[in-house]
């Protein structure tokens, strides 16, 4: 997944809670110790789990 994707949170608390959001990629994914890959989005703070991210067109 590259910068600028435009993704919507899936399966997750945060999905319920914006269900129509459409969120940009702010960083290349990276791993965290556990093996779990997250990225970086515009308007939030912290790594967001890439599992719970679908891409939209």
């Amino acid at each position: 997944m590259d910068i600028g994707t435009k993704v919507k949170m899936i399966n997750c608390y945060e999905a319920k809670k914006y269900p129509d959001k459409v969120w940009i990629t702010r960083s290349e994914p990276w791993e965290l110790g556990h093996g779990q890959q997250v990225v970086l989005l515009e308007g939030k703070t912290g790594g967001f789990s890439m599992d719970c991210l679908k891409e939209v067109k």
